[in-house]
């Protein structure tokens, strides 16, 4: 397949991802949907667009794969710190004051989006370190690549994916080898890696903090709004809300307040 894709199939393969993903591919990055489908392909060595096309629709398993190979994946252990600054300096010691009410010690946590778990096991490492006894946590980690996902669940990273991590983390919650970095099993231990399509309820509720960072930006204003009031259903009363320094709920309408910390800001709900 040595042309672009014409405008027909064009059409077809982006209103596939948008109805079954609610990721958008628009004119802008529609060189990126014609890159990934010409490998896509040539792994599977079908020699047309339509072919392809007709391949996906009728089978699940190529399917998740062709969604797989069109998610961007780009993410680091400690993104974006100031996030990070505030889930310590504000967001956990306000949640710890909530718990003190109803005598709960589990933190319950979703890390949306969370590619190849950068993001979850440096929540984790930051809250074994910092948390004080008697309260846990739980993370569920989710995403729809299943190559990202199975990645996290093996919590191994080469040399290059470890810049970020502060010395003395890589000493206590990695062990390493001559090729990369495990992550120890008390740190794996917290995270519960799973396949989630966001354009679907999780049936997960009282989620005390999520982190859904740079994943809107891939979503058209109507399946953002959905996704925020999806999260919104499944917070706690008083929990708050990561997305992506680059995105943002102004303009939305949306139950969620604005939070502006010394550290980032981010999303409450916050109701009686």
């Amino acid at each position: 397949m040595a042309d672009l894709l014409n405008d027909s199939q064009f059409d077809k393969f982006r209103k596939l991802i948008y109805d079954s993903s609610g990721i958008t591919f628009s004119e802008n990055n529609r060189s990126i949907l014609d890159s990934r489908l010409k490998d896509r392909l040539r792994e599977e060595k079908i020699d047309s667009a339509d072919a392809y096309y007709d391949r996906v629709i009728s089978d699940q398993g190529e399917f998740k794969a062709f969604l797989d190979s069109v998610t961007t994946n780009l993410t680091r252990f400690f993104r974006n710190q100031p996030h990070f600054d505030a889930l310590l300096n504000y967001v956990v010691p306000h949640v710890i004051e909530n718990k003190k009410k109803t005598g709960e010690t589990k933190i319950r946590i979703w890390s949306a989006g969370c590619s190849t778990g950068e993001e979850p096991y440096t929540i984790a490492m930051l809250l074994k370190d910092k948390l004080p006894a008697p309260y846990t946590f739980d993370i569920m980690a989710s995403d729809i690549s299943l190559k990202s996902l199975m990645v996290g669940q093996q919590g191994f990273y080469p040399d290059s994916r470890m810049a970020g991590v502060p010395e003395a983390y890589l000493t206590k919650f990695f062990t390493k080898s001559e090729k990369g970095y495990q992550i120890k099993p008390e740190v794996m231990n917290t995270i519960h890696f799973d396949y989630h399509n966001l354009r679907n309820d999780s049936g997960v509720r009282n989620l005390d903090i999520v982190f859904c960072r740079n994943v809107l930006i891939y979503f058209d204003e109507s399946a953002q709004k959905a996704t925020i009031d999806r999260f919104y259903n499944a917070m706690a009363k008083h929990s708050y809300l990561f997305i992506g320094h680059s995105e943002s709920l102004f303009g939305m309408d949306t139950k969620f307040q604005f939070l502006k910390t010394d550290w980032a800001c981010l999303y409450q709900k916050n109701e009686d």
